[in-house]
């Protein structure tokens, strides 16, 4: 086990990804305002009686914990918060955005 520094908080922020606009035809069940949220590093929340599309999480999953993070002024993801789904037809454009902060303590992470 590795020394700690006497700070051991890990500040992030709370994600709520919604679906911004649907450029297509909507065949995943999904409509414009649905959403999820990741809370407290790796909570996933969905209104009760909601879904999300599979595909559409997975297409916005590995942008999610750089944008759980502070990032320099001039990095695209600190000023990008669109993602696409993979689905042609649909073209489903979701947004990210950032809520409130949880304090984590950094021990308790992985």
């Amino acid at each position: 086990m590795s020394d700690r520094s006497a700070n051991d908080e890990t500040e992030l922020y709370d994600l709520r990804i919604v679906v911004d606009r649907i450029e297509g035809r909507s065949v995943c069940g999904l409509a414009v305002g649905d959403y999820f949220e990741v809370t407290e590093s790796s909570r996933l929340r969905m209104p009760e009686g909601k879904h999300f599309c599979m595909y559409a999480l997975a297409a916005v999953l590995p942008l999610l914990p750089a944008k759980q993070r502070r990032l320099p002024a001039g990095d695209w993801l600190e000023i990008d918060t669109e993602v696409a789904c993979p689905d042609p037809e649909e073209r489903l454009i979701m947004r990210i955005e950032r809520r409130g902060m949880s304090t984590m303590r950094t021990s308790d992470l992985t």
